[in-house]
């Protein structure tokens, strides 16, 4: 995808229009709180096994191009004492196990690295249920009036890579078992930062096995992995606007399109 149209942060800071802020920060435009509320996944199950050196476990195969939050995603995780790695499906939005329903899951898509340790959902979770969610890109927004551009983000040109996640196991009243897990963020990198304060934090592979080591509980070991990523290893392009539709799951959702003029200057 390296030839698909791509905008730099500096062209985009040229819109003076009306802007919806994000948090604190002044001039950062944003679809809502959330980053990252939707992401990619087209690798085959078998690329995948062989990058984070799963076994072959048996979870559902087919590419996803709209992933959105509730939904089942996979992850990465490794049980505690043992070397081997494992797939699970799991929903996407923690539920923490002693929380009184799901409902809470809806609100714990991302958990902020910053107070990761002291945030009762994801404090024992950041130490002892770490996982990695493998993606080959996700998705922020750019608003101005009726307009709700979506760009895609990837490392490199489309490689796997994997983001930050924690995850936990909550019982039902009746009995059922569910699992979940949530996506750590942080500060944006250059790339990110015009469409929003905040992005996934995306592990490096020399990373992958401290961050899946249970045993490693010491929170500075583990502070220096959440970081953002280095801008200068990614790309950006805007795809179409059917990607809105989270219903829509298929290539055509998450194809690159060249923003005509008129769109453009609404935008920026």
């Amino acid at each position: 995808m390296s030839g698909t149209p791509s905008l730099t942060p500096a062209a985009a800071s040229k819109n003076k229009g009306p802007l919806r802020l994000c948090g604190n920060r002044p001039g950062r435009i944003c679809e809502n709180e959330l980053v990252c509320n939707r992401y990619r996944l087209t690798h085959s199950k078998q690329y995948l096994a062989e990058r984070f050196q799963v076994a072959d476990d048996e979870v559902e195969e087919h590419p996803r191009y709209n992933i959105a939050p509730t939904q089942p995603v996979l992850i990465v995780r490794k049980e505690q004492g043992k070397k081997i790695r494992h797939f699970t499906n799991m929903r996407w939005g923690l539920i923490p196990s002693w929380a009184k329903d799901m409902s809470v899951g809806n609100r714990t898509l991302n958990a902020r690295s910053e107070t990761v340790t002291t945030t009762p959902a994801f404090r024992d979770s950041i130490l002892t249920k770490r996982c990695l969610i493998p993606a080959d890109g996700f998705y922020e927004w750019q608003r101005l009036g009726s307009v709700k551009q979506p760009y895609c983000f990837e490392v490199g040109e489309g490689e796997v890579f994997a983001f930050a996640g924690l995850w936990d196991e909550w019982r039902s009243p009746d009995g059922e078992i569910i699992e979940s897990c949530t996506i750590l963020t942080t500060g944006p990198n250059s790339l990110v930062a015009d469409l929003h304060d905040r992005m996934p934090v995306i592990v490096t592979p020399d990373k992958y096995d401290v961050w899946l080591d249970s045993d490693v509980n010491d929170f500075n070991t583990i502070r220096e992995i959440l970081k953002p990523y280095d801008a200068n290893l990614m790309l950006r392009y805007p795809v179409t606007r059917k990607l809105n539709n989270s219903k829509i799951d298929d290539a055509e959702s998450a194809r690159p399109v060249t923003l005509d003029a008129p769109t453009q200057a609404k935008l920026f």
